[in-house]
Parts: structure tokens; C-alpha cells; sequence
């Protein structure tokens, strides 16, 4: 006697949970320009890698005679998979069943794919399209009631946030739970004109009273509400990409970067570029005139390993440039200053990047290297109605708190309470300086005027003296003169700079293996 009458039963299950919403719906949603949830699971995770878990769990229906007639799978897929080879929990909503709403779904499959990924320590892939949530407003008739809110095993999303990396990609219009699940993630990705992004959608916006441009279209309705032009912005998701292939591409670069869990250290690669490369466009990269601009993008490709530079949150605090990339092959975070946006100055969006990602780097143990011309936070009235200095104190506080090496490269300038941001000074400072070095509690053009105000007004030829004051002030600031008290440690050839942060590189993961 065998059992295969009940596997047989099992495969005619598996067959209806492959159908997913039916034929109808799946070529909806490829008619959207979106492709499925069980294409999304093979298309990010490694060739035939993906093991479903729950794969028959749904909405049955029987006949009278208690035989099964159809399945409604759960809109909620999971399971256990391979990134680059390392072991993934990779899940992905199902839009074609209900829009990927909950009340259709098993609460307890997105729970156990959250305590998998805490418990086995795994990194977690969210691939999410629906609201996620508790469904229309109609649900509460089918229920007769209402209820406090809850979110079953919203614990177990904070677990892993604290124990391994999370990636959220959006891939549709999510709303509310579906929305705060995308926020909950250490890196996360739209699709532009494809994801959307709001804690209510554009109908339920309406409804309560409030209008927009667009509301007469649907598709542009939910893009002026919640698009990828918003929320890359505004610092509620990383990155924008133009495809979903691209934001596949994208999450497991990133993944590339990290451990697969908090206490183990993330992975060295395979590095041909030379360490002692030393590029000759660094000696001029900085201008002399202190307000012509340059390009930091430049001058991270030239100093890091050559096509490794994987930047994070670049439309948002963009004074500052984050990223992921590698020195002779070990992983680092990069925080550098933009001078091409506000002058590199710290608005309080850009404190608020600086800060998570410098929380990023020490939660999975990157050592950092933090790339400085920073004149200060920014300053007027639009700052100080932003909070600039709360925000600025908190990134600052974040380096502070740090516990991995962090190596410093001042280019240019260092200035105010944001300058001296650069590193905790109450450590060790692993610093290097370029020769067109300028710092300072404040900008010598902000305060000479003032400083030399009475000598000014009282000069017969004030221009005349203006140019005497700071023709002397100009070697007073000198960086030798900052060295000479070694207030600086070390001025460098710029050309020099990959093979000291290489240096560094080796230095911080020797240590960073031996804690």
C-alpha cells in the first residue's frame, strides 16, 4: 500500500496555488507592465535556488462530498533561497489575489517568514505590491465588527531589523501596511511609474475631504500622491530604478555588502584593481577659487576599487553622498560630501541620512570612510525652521557612537560644529589631509568684516585694507601651519589617498576579525 493517491492530491494543489489568481488576473497584471510574484521569487534569487514553504496553504472550497473543487492561494509566497550563493529568506506579495490584501491571506505565513529570518539569521527579501493590510471597509460587514488595529508579528519585522538585513522592494501601489512594511527595511527600492507609496491611496484621500491635480486619473492620481518622484526624495525609500530587472540587480548588489546577519562580518572579494594605483587627475580635482565646484563622484571612482561604488539615497540629503563600496577588495560605507549641492553644507535632510547610514555601517560592522568638505550646517531662516542643528547634532552623535574604524580624508573645507562631524575626536584619529585644506570655526569670509570692523571704518581706503587683511589671514590658514602644530596628523599628494585608504582598509578588518 502507498500514499500516492495523497500525492497526487498534493501536486493537483500545488498546480492551483501556481495559477495563483487565475489566468484572467495574472495576465492583468502583466498587462500593467508587472511582472508576477512567483517570476519576481526566480528572477532575485539564484537559478532554481527558491524552496517554497506553504506553498499549498490557501482558501479551499469542497463539494458536497468533501472533495476539493479549488484553492485560493494565500496572496503571500515564501521561502528559502540563495543570493550569490548565501542563504535568503525571499518572500513576495501576490497582487493578482485580492491585491495582495491580508484578508485574503494566512497571518501566519508572513510572520513565520519573519522569524525565520531572525531566528536561522537570514538575510530577509520583501517584494511587496498590495496594501498587505486588513483589506476595504467593506471587510467589517463580512466581519459584523470592527477591532482595534494590530499588526500580527510586527515584533518579528523589529527583530530583524536589529539582527539582519532587510531588503524592501516596492513593485506596485502599496498602501498602508504594505507601506510601513517597505519603511521597515535597512534598504529599499521604487520602480519609477510603476511602485507608489502612501499610507492611504488616492480614493480614501478623497474621501476625506482632500484634492489633488490628477485625481481625475486613477494612474496619475496614485503617482502625484505616493510615486517614486516623492519618496526617493523625501528619504522614505533609498533608490528609484527604471525596471524591475534593475531593482533586482540592485537588491542583491546590495546583499553583496553585507553579512548575512549581525555578528558576522561581511565578505572580501576578488580584487584585481592595484592597490598603489595613484590616479593624476586627483592633484587637480580641487579648485583653487574656494567657490568653484568639483565632482566627489569623480574622486570616489578614482579612490575605490575600480566599478564597486554602490551609492544609497541619491536624490534625498543630497549634500552628502552615502554609499557601499571596497578598498583592495574589503567592504566599506563611504560618507562624502557633495560641494555641487548647497556647497556641501548639512541641511537637515542630509543630517538625517548621514545619521542612518552611519548606523547602518557600525550595525553590520563596515568600517567607514568619511570623504570631508563640509563648510557647516546650513544656515538662515528656512534651516532653522527645519530643525537643521537637532538633525545635525544626531548625525554627529551617530559618528560618536560608532564602534568600527572610521578613516577621514579632509579635501577641502571643515568648518563649524557639522565640520568637526567628520570623526568622534575622542578617539584615535585616522586622518589624512590634501594640501588645499581650509578650516576653521567659520569661514574667514564670513567673519573678517566683522572681526576688523572699526580697523575698516576707520581706514582711509577700506578696499584697499580689506585685501592687506586677507592677504595675511590666507597664510595664517595655511594647512602647514595647522601641521606644524599637528593639529592636522598628515598632509598627503592627493595621488596618494587609494593606497592610504587601502591601507586602512586592512588595518580596520584586522582588527574588526580579532573582536
Amino acid at each position: 500500500m502507498s500514499w500516492e493517491r495523497e500525492l497526487e492530491e498534493l501536486r493537483k494543489r500545488e498546480e492551483l496555488a501556481e495559477q495563483m489568481g487565475g489566468p484572467e488576473k495574472v495576465a492583468r497584471q502583466h498587462g500593467r507592465g508587472k511582472m508576477d510574484a512567483r517570476a519576481r521569487l526566480n528572477a532575485i534569487c539564484d537559478e532554481g535556488s527558491f524552496r517554497e514553504i506553504g506553498k499549498v496553504a490557501g482558501n479551499a472550497t469542497y463539494d458536497e462530498n468533501g472533495d476539493l473543487v479549488s484553492v485560493l492561494p494565500a496572496p503571500f509566497l515564501f521561502g528559502k533561497a540563495t543570493v550569490h550563493g548565501r542563504p535568503v529568506v525571499a518572500t513576495a506579495d501576490d497582487f493578482t489575489i485580492r491585491g495582495g490584501a491580508a484578508d485574503a491571506g494566512i497571518k501566519r505565513k508572513m510572520v513565520q517568514a519573519e522569524q525565520m529570518a531572525h531566528e536561522l539569521k537570514l538575510p530577509i527579501i520583501k517584494m511587496i505590491d498590495g496594501t498587505g493590510g486588513g483589506g476595504s471597509v467593506k471587510t467589517l460587514e463580512m466581519i459584523g465588527a470592527t477591532y482595534i488595529p494590530a499588526v500580527p508579528g510586527w515584533g518579528d519585522t523589529v527583530k530583524n531589523l536589529d539582527t539582519v538585513p532587510v531588503v524592501a522592494l516596492a513593485l506596485g501601489p502599496t498602501a498602508g501596511l504594505g507601506a510601513a512594511r517597505v519603511a521597515a527595511s535597512h534598504y529599499s527600492i521604487m520602480v519609477r511609474g510603476l511602485s507608489q507609496i502612501f499610507a492611504a491611496g488616492p480614493a480614501v484621500v478623497d474621501g476625506l475631504g482632500e484634492s489633488y491635480k490628477g485625481s481625475d486619473d486613477h494612474a496619475r492620481a496614485k503617482e502625484e500622491l505616493g510615486g517614486s518622484d516623492i519618496h526617493t526624495r523625501n528619504g522614505v525609500v533609498d533608490d528609484e530604478v527604471a525596471s524591475e530587472a534593475e531593482a533586482f540587480a540592485r537588491a542583491r548588489h546590495f546583499l553583496a555588502f553585507m553579512p548575512e546577519h549581525v555578528g558576522q562580518l561581511a565578505r572580501r572579494s576578488n580584487c584585481t584593481d592595484p592597490v598603489y594605483r595613484r590616479e593624476e587627475a586627483l592633484l587637480s580635482l580641487v579648485p583653487r577659487e574656494d567657490k568653484q565646484v568639483y565632482s566627489m563622484r569623480r574622486c570616489m571612482d578614482m579612490v575605490f576599487d575600480q566599478g564597486t561604488v554602490f551609492e544609497i539615497g541619491k536624490m534625498w540629503g543630497r549634500a552628502a553622498i552615502t554609499a557601499l563600496a571596497r578598498l583592495d577588495g574589503w567592504p566599506v560605507a563611504v560618507v562624502a560630501s557633495d560641494p555641487s549641492f548647497l556647497g556641501g553644507s548639512w541641511d537637515a535632510k542630509t543630517s538625517e541620512k548621514v545619521e542612518r547610514f552611519v548606523k547602518l555601517a557600525d550595525q553590520f560592522r563596515l568600517p567607514i570612510v568619511h570623504l570631508v568638505d563640509n563648510p557647516g550646517f546650513m544656515i538662515g531662516r528656512e534651516a532653522e525652521m527645519a530643525g537643521t542643528i537637532r538633525y545635525g547634532v544626531q548625525a554627529m552623535n551617530a559618528i560618536y557612537k560608532a564602534t568600527v574604524p572610521l578613516a577621514s580624508i579632509v579635501l577641502r573645507r571643515a568648518y563649524g560644529i557639522a565640520g568637526s562631524a567628520m570623526s568622534n575626536a575622542d578617539l584615535y584619529q585616522y586622518r589624512f589631509c590634501w594640501p588645499s585644506g581650509d578650516w576653521g570655526s567659520l569661514p574667514i569670509a564670513g567673519g573678517l568684516e566683522v572681526a576688523y570692523k572699526s580697523e575698516l571704518v576707520a581706514a582711509d581706503d577700506p578696499e584697499a585694507l580689506l585685501e592687506e587683511i586677507k592677504e595675511r589671514l590666507n597664510k595664517v590658514t595655511s594647512p602647514f601651519r595647522s601641521a606644524e602644530r599637528f593639529n592636522v596628523e598628515d598632509i598627503i599628494d592627493p595621488r596618494d589617498t587609494r593606497p592610504l585608504l587601502c591601507e586602512f582598509a586592512d588595518l580596520a578588518w584586522r582588527k574588526l576579525n580579532s573582536d
